[in-house]
């Protein structure tokens, strides 16, 4: 026998699990490199984003109040059909809350109506009594941007301001940033619902809460009379939905004057 024979008679046989154990140990390193970023993902989404949030509301507040003590209020008159009366308005002082009406001049119906805020600034607050994180309020600000719903909850600025005739629209995170509106659905029929801007308090009661799709952009449209849609992800820790709550003013500076000219 020769020697090539003889080595390879006596050659140990090759390992060939040993790259299978390479694969094995580079996807177990791997996936568990995943784990540990979708983990850091979700408590950056659901506890940092939120930890933030709640520190720029002390800013937001203060941007709040500033914008309460700046606001141009006017007095608009205005027909029992809700037309505005051109060439009979005047304005009243900055600062609205507490006007009393030697402030404004008569007319057969007066509106009071507040300078429109700057987009991204903060502008009210929204205010849940029977939702305990909404008890104390959470600030709005003017736009539905990213941006602008990662410190507060988002008034849509092509719809009217909380207070006035048609259907003011805000919206909210549910599961991050805060989550405002996280226990939305909660919300019952009767349930009160505040929001504070320049003019004073505006009181809506719950009429409906509804599920649609986010192409649904009809929730949005003009309604008669005043009232107030709050708009937010549904189902928790999904976008595939939309949670809409439909309020009703029942109480405010220009309660009597909308249900006058509805």
């Amino acid at each position: 026998m020769d020697d090539t024979a003889t080595a390879a008679a006596v050659a140990p046989p090759q390992d060939v699990s040993a790259p299978l154990r390479r694969v094995i140990r580079a996807v177990g390193w791997t996936a568990i490199w995943l784990g540990l970023l979708t983990i850091g993902f979700v408590f950056h989404q659901l506890w940092i984003t939120t930890w933030i949030s709640q520190q720029n509301q002390t800013a937001l507040a203060t941007e709040r109040l500033v914008h309460f003590a700046t606001a141009e209020i006017t007095a608009v008159a205005v027909t029992p059909e809700g037309s505005r009366i051109e060439g009979d308005s005047a304005t009243v002082l900055p600062g609205a809350i507490g006007t009393t009406g030697d402030d404004i001049r008569v007319g057969p119906l007066v509106l009071l109506e507040e300078s429109a805020p700057e987009a991204g600034s903060a502008f009210s607050v929204i205010r849940i009594p029977t939702i305990e994180r909404l008890q104390e309020g959470w600030n709005v600000v003017e736009g539905v941007r990213l941006s602008d719903l990662r410190s507060g909850a988002g008034h849509m600025p092509w719809t009217p301001l909380p207070g006035q005739p048609g259907n003011a629209v805000i919206s909210g995170h549910r599961t991050t940033n805060g989550a405002p509106f996280h226990e939305l659905d909660e919300l019952e029929p009767g349930d009160a619902i505040e929001v504070e801007t320049a003019l004073g308090v505006h009181v809506y009661e719950v009429r409906e809460t509804r599920i649609v799709r986010p192409t649904d952009v009809w929730v949005t449209d003009p309604r008669d009379g005043a009232w107030l849609t709050l708009t937010t992800c549904n189902p928790k820790f999904s976008a595939r939905q939309r949670l809409i709550v439909f309020a009703e003013l029942v109480a405010g500076p220009n309660f009597e004057v909308i249900q006058a000219t509805s």
